[in-house]
């Protein structure tokens, strides 16, 4: 495994980190759950990001308990607030209220004494950004969190939210924002954004939730058991990227990974890793053997032909409108 400054602080990450999105406490079992933990911590991952809101708090849970009995200052433990973890009208969003109460419920799933970095899931156009920043600054001090970030906010959106941070002594140092070969709307904006203000990207679904590991073909139906079948685990994520003409630019990337000795999951990991701004990809499994191929990407350096190949197979279906950045319109 290599490790990696996140932003400009420092705290080094895993080039690879384990997350729990979609299948810690919903899609797979607490044992098949355990087991990728254990496959990632065996396979050198020391970063783990998870939210409150992954299975309606469960994957917390199921995270804490599998991490029990590790060395606590041997990890980087992230999780997120923002969307709804219960039925009331304060059980979201990014108030005071929430943030204070939802970091309390995040350690006790987790089983710790704080997160390393405690990041707004999405930017809440409901609350002022300075009661916001305030609250969070509050955790930081109170020692709950180590690090403020932020997950697919604009670059706009950031600067502000730095600013106030700076005003306030905490580090605001990463985003997590979806990006692959696929999704690379942090290019324009984003990314120079925040390489200016020193923060680091934690990148989301870098295999664009599988399609860029070629199993789903143009004109055929999906594998069956493969997440574009299951409503719980992200078909609507990766609906966007089961066209004909992406399924089919996907294809033709086959040899491009043959030539470089990459599976293309390690092609799709390791190119999102070639970006100076990205700090870590996440990586999800249900399987251990899922874990294990994708750490190869890690330390992967990728010549410039490659780059150049893959940039003129996917050019036309690549979407790189900074506009489609996950940036809420309304309160949750």
């Amino acid at each position: 495994m290599e490790f990696r400054h996140l932003g400009r602080s420092g705290l080094m990450v895993s080039e690879i980190s384990y997350g729990n999105w979609i299948t810690h406490g919903s899609q797979v079992e607490e044992d098949a759950a355990v087991a990728c933990v254990r496959a990632a911590l065996d396979e050198g991952i020391t970063t783990f990001d998870t939210a409150d809101v992954y299975a309606g708090t469960r994957a917390e849970s199921v995270l804490g308990r599998a991490l029990k009995g590790e060395r606590r200052e041997g990890l980087e433990i992230f999780t997120k607030v923002y969307w709804p973890t219960g039925p009331g009208p304060n059980d979201r969003s990014l108030s005071r209220k929430h943030i204070m109460e939802s970091i309390n419920g995040s350690l006790q799933r987790l089983q710790t004494d704080y997160v390393d970095l405690y990041q707004a899931h999405r930017f809440d156009v409901s609350t002022p950004l300075d009661e916001t920043m305030e609250a969070f600054a509050d955790v930081v001090h109170s020692g709950k969190a180590h690090y403020i970030g932020v997950s697919e906010w604009t670059a706009p959106q950031i600067r502000e939210a730095h600013a106030l941070a700076k005003e306030l002594k905490i580090r605001l140092i990463s985003n997590q924002p979806q990006y692959s070969m696929l999704w690379r709307v942090i290019e324009a904006e984003v990314v120079p954004a925040s390489e200016e203000l020193g923060l680091g990207q934690i990148v989301w679904s870098p295999i664009a939730q599988g399609v860029l590991t070629g199993k789903y073909v143009p004109g055929q139906a999906p594998p069956a058991g493969s997440r574009a079948t299951d409503e719980k685990s992200g078909a609507g994520f990766i609906a966007r990227f089961m066209r004909d003409d992406v399924l089919s630019a996907v294809q033709r990337l086959k040899p491009v990974a043959e030539q470089t000795g990459l599976t293309m999951a390690q092609l799709a990991v390791a190119w999102v890793l070639q970006n100076p701004n990205v700090s870590s990809a996440i990586v999800g499994a249900t399987r251990p053997e899922q874990v294990r191929d994708n750490v190869k990407a890690a330390g992967v350096k990728l010549d410039q032909g490659v780059l150049k190949a893959i940039d003129e197979i996917l050019d036309p279906v690549v979407e790189r409108d900074p506009g489609k950045t996950e940036s809420p319109s309304r309160r949750p």
